[in-house]
């Protein structure tokens, strides 16, 4: 089966002011401003905050830890005294919150933001890992009142949000409600974890009294959610199984008035959203992409990447869709393209989109004309596995880079089966796309970057989550490793695959069934 973005003014500007720098100095001033834009409001409130899935809008993964080099990596050492109690399992990232108006209990600290399978809100001193608060959202689904899944019980799944200006998080949790399971939108204040007035929101019966059919049972939300223009966006899929009458949804909601705003939903049945990074942005538009449709034979929204406004508004134009030219015989294979978000870069000024698909194929997508069926300017098999976590990117003279899990299938130095795959995008045509290294890693979680200031010791680190259960991490300019997982005492149980890391306060951490682990450099 199954925002804050740089306005096109200040390109320009820097466009035409620092035209004879070089591309790595500009690269590294363009992720400065993005993170900027997009963790912090006008008034500087949770500057430092990490607010949504991996980071930044384009999901790129990239994280600034001033002093952890190449060196120090190598040193890296489970935090025993950092408590992380939680009850439930965890699917969703943790996120950060670094506000003055978080309350005396951890505001030198900042928040760590965690959600569980069981409807539990945490929010963990996040140097001690004490609780702060904790909210319960109500009983959470067991798979017995599902038609299908692997998730028991079900709650929050997709990565929640913070929106930095008022200080909220939102999130939406499979709720029993009644004896039935439903989804509810919630809003909840960072400070001590209240329900916000006007929340949570019935999403079905807010979609019933527009007209649109959605059925709790069959939707699942397991994709990051996303805010932009004063609205959150909510993306929608099915469960493990592919069972039920669903669509791939995206839903606008209101912020102000709590509601609904806006629906796009896949014409055709199924096609879910359900790629762990969710909606990615870039240039003021939401990308997604979509899995298998069924009972169609002209295609219908499914195995794609759709361009949306933050009206949600999509034509039919190829500009603002890509499918591949084997979508049926994708949608036959259950091969979807929606196991991984859409990943928006730059390159030699061009605007580009990368999708990986469950087929093992990289497709690099022109982001101004998205090609239609068929239309995409290059195409590579890089894996022999089926690609469905979430990526890192980042850019460098050489080219932009994409790391993702998956067993490489052209690897430069032979190391077929690999776990870990990085791309190099070099060009925006045939031949375009090549694989830079591969890795070995046992298990199944999503990369994420860091560098000690911006641009240097860029390192990529990824759990072996159901698979080795260590963190490593690896030398993003060759794949050499820095960390290889440390001792006994820093393995990490019970982290569930797709699974990504956060870095935040000097310290990564990653969320598994029961206990969010910090680890921090040792000298």
């Amino acid at each position: 089966m199954r925002a804050a973005l740089i306005p096109s003014i200040r390109i320009a500007f820097f466009s035409a002011l620092l035209p004879a720098l070089l591309p790595t100095f500009f690269s590294a001033l363009l992720f400065a401003s993005l993170t900027a834009s997009a963790a912090g409001d006008a008034h500087g409130e949770g500057a430092d905050s990490v607010t949504m899935h991996h980071r930044t809008p384009d999901r790129s993964g990239q994280y600034v830890v001033p002093g952890l080099t190449w060196q120090r990596a190598a040193h890296l050492q489970r935090d025993t005294g950092f408590d992380g109690k939680i009850e439930g399992a965890v699917n969703a990232q943790p996120l950060y919150w670094h506000s003055a108006d978080t309350g005396a209990a951890a505001q030198s600290n900042g928040l760590l933001i965690v959600a569980t399978e069981t409807n539990a809100v945490y929010a963990l001193d996040a140097t001690t890992g004490r609780t702060v608060w904790r909210t319960a959202l109500g009983p959470a689904v067991p798979r017995s009142a599902m038609p299908c899944g692997n998730i028991d019980p079900l709650g929050v799944t997709g990565t929640p949000v913070i929106d930095a200006a008022s200080g909220t998080l939102y999130l939406d949790a499979m709720v029993l409600r009644e004896g039935q399971p439903r989804h509810f939108v919630f809003g909840l204040s960072l400070r001590d974890g209240a329900v916000q007035k006007g929340w949570p929101l019935d999403m079905e019966a807010a979609l019933k009294t527009r007209g649109v059919a959605f059925t709790s049972r069959a939707q699942n939300q397991r994709s990051a959610l996303a805010l932009m223009d004063g609205q959150l966006f909510v993306p929608y899929g099915g469960n493990w199984g592919d069972c039920g009458d669903y669509r791939g949804m995206v839903v606008s909601v209101r912020l102000d008035h709590p509601g609904v705003a806006n629906v796009w939903a896949t014409r055709a049945a199924k096609g879910g959203i359900w790629a762990p990074g969710g909606i990615a942005a870039a240039d003021g538009q939401l990308f997604v992409s979509t899995g298998n449709t069924e009972g169609t034979r002209t295609w219908g929204d499914g195995e794609a990447v759709i361009r949306l406004r933050p009206d949600l508004r999509h034509s039919a134009d190829s500009r603002d869709f890509f499918a591949p030219a084997d979508w049926k015989q994708l949608d036959d294979a259950d091969l979807d393209l929606s196991g991984v978000n859409p990943v928006p870069i730059d390159l030699h000024g061009r605007k580009l989109i990368v999708a990986l698909g469950k087929d093992g194929k990289a497709y690099l997508l022109d982001r101004e004309n998205l090609g239609g069926i068929g239309g995409a300017l290059d195409v590579a098999r890089v894996s022999s596995s089926s690609m469905r976590t979430a990526p890192a990117s980042w850019a460098t003279a050489d080219g932009v880079f994409i790391a993702f899990q998956g067993a490489g299938s052209a690897c430069p130095s032979g190391e077929a089966g690999a776990g870990l795959t990085v791309l190099r995008v070099a060009s925006a045509s045939r031949g375009g796309i090549g694989t830079a290294w591969c890795a070995a890693l046992d298990g199944a979680g999503s990369p994420i970057t860091t560098t000690s200031d911006g641009n240097a010791d860029r390192i990529v680190w990824v759990v072996g989550a159901e698979g080795d259960e260590r963190v490593h991490g690896f030398r993003a300019d060759n794949g050499e490793p820095v960390f290889t997982g440390g001792s006994a005492q820093e393995r990490v149980p019970g982290v569930r695959h797709f699974a990504t890391m956060l870095a935040a306060n000097q310290r990564l951490y990653v969320a598994g069934d029961g206990r969010v682990y910090a680890f921090k450099a040792g000298q």
